[in-house]
């Protein structure tokens, strides 16, 4: 990624997911190349620049009180005052709910049975994705996923998805004839555009030659929605859970947090408060270099190449092992233990920005994930609002050394079971 990255800037082709992410038409799986070169600059400098993840603020604070507000009432309504939280259910809600209306334009997971299914439509849609598929290493076994079912499940899925964002960009088509951007829901930005909205203006001004059909609209659109809802909650999930097992390092960063709080006379945090909050923000760096959203990196090379006494054919797929790199004891002291002082002090220059290579929880170089500013607004005013509103313990009160931390390995890492944890408002 240092000095072969244009070598390797390409991603291998799955025939499985091929269809999923309709014909790789999206940014990331597109294979290196123009279309792949204009797709990333439309998603940066549309949907991602600074200055348009500092306008969505207003959308990413509403949600995360949104979010707490139903933690209140789940608190309020028990006779302790306390309630239990399933945290993945919770974080995951709030970073679809986020992204949605970024990106689409309202939110469509929330409570009731359209809400669930619209859920379980991304869940599927991510492990899909993220699933081994024997045939692309042994072609003549690909017959193996008709036999356990996952040609049937990748159809059905596609089917579902393919007739939603059919739905979104009509509704979009039909709200852009009407210039109907007044409504609370759709106005993310103060002008009432979404990235749809963007999409659709790049095909009718025919500024992007080769984003001409609706097909690459949704592709980017999955790309988009997938990697902003999974990345979000999974980094939240684990985070909690790492403080739920270090309950001195949670109640040091609550002192934090309850602090700038105070000091502001804020009801709720805000994200300019997380700038004051240094301790948090290591808290958050440490759990990327344990739990790295994307523990693998797939890349694929386009030439031949040379590394060290290594010949590399064009063609080949190379793995980036971002979860080993991170856990390297020739780059990070006690390499498996949660010491978030280790970004406060000796490693409190290391950023996830992708130029540090001892520390790449989001890639780097050409691949490297270009929504790092977008997620990481969310994690950390989330977080910091879990943390100032509500005391959290396991249940049971289980010590933090029981909690199972067992790993899922797909496209993304998670937790093998979801975190539950009691919450007691803080007053």
């Amino acid at each position: 990624m240092k000095n072969h990255d244009h070598i390797f800037s390409s991603r291998p082709a799955s025939s499985f997911r091929r269809k999923l992410l309709y014909n790789y038409k999206g940014l990331a799986f597109a294979p290196y190349g123009e279309y792949w070169k204009q797709v990333r600059k439309i998603c940066v400098l549309q949907l991602l620049t600074k200055k348009r993840v500092q306008s969505f603020q207003p959308v990413r604070e509403e949600e995360t009180k949104a979010m707490i507000e139903i933690i209140e009432r789940s608190c309020s309504s028990s006779p302790s005052f306390s309630a239990l939280v399933d945290l993945r259910k919770v974080l995951m809600s709030l970073s679809n709910d986020v992204t949605c209306r970024v990106a689409l334009g309202k939110k469509y997971g929330r409570e009731g049975a359209g809400g669930l299914r619209f859920r379980k439509m991304i869940a599927e849609f991510m492990y899909l994705v993220g699933v081994f598929n024997v045939g692309d290493y042994i072609p003549w076994l690909g017959w193996v996923n008709y036999i356990v079912g996952l040609e049937q499940r990748r159809e059905k899925n596609f089917e579902e998805i393919n007739s939603f964002l059919d739905q979104v960009i009509e509704d979009h088509i039909l709200r852009r004839r009407r210039k109907d951007y007044g409504d609370n829901d759709n106005d993310v930005d103060g002008v009432g555009q979404d990235f749809v909205d963007f999409l659709l203006q790049i095909q009718e001004d025919k500024s992007a030659e080769n984003i001409t059909g609706r097909e690459n609209i949704k592709a980017i659109i999955m790309d988009m929605f997938a990697a902003g809802t999974e990345t979000s909650s999974i980094l939240l999930e684990w985070t909690m859970a790492r403080l739920l097992q270090h309950p001195e390092v949670m109640e040091e960063v609550q002192k934090e947090v309850r602090g700038v709080a105070f000091t502001t006379g804020k009801a709720n945090i805000t994200e300019d408060d997380i700038e004051h909050m240094p301790y948090l923000k290591a808290v958050i760096k440490e759990t990327l270099r344990l739990h790295p959203p994307l523990p693998l990196l797939p890349r694929e090379s386009t030439e031949d190449a040379k590394i060290y006494e290594y010949d590399i054919p064009a063609k080949t797929t190379v793995i980036i092992n971002a979860w080993a790199i991170g856990r390297d004891p020739e780059s990070w002291d006690d390499p498996d233990q949660f010491k978030p002082k280790r970004f406060m002090n000796d490693a409190s220059s290391i950023d996830f920005n992708g130029h540090d290579f001892q520390f790449i929880p989001f890639g780097a170089g050409r691949r490297g994930c270009p929504g790092i500013n977008f997620a990481n607004s969310l994690i950390g005013l989330a977080l910091a609002s879990l943390l100032h509103k509500f005391d959290w313990a396991l249940p049971n009160g289980e010590n933090g050394e029981a909690l199972d931390l067992t790993e899922v390995l797909g496209i993304s890492s998670n937790l093998k079971s979801p975190l539950l944890a009691v919450a007691t408002p803080h007053y």
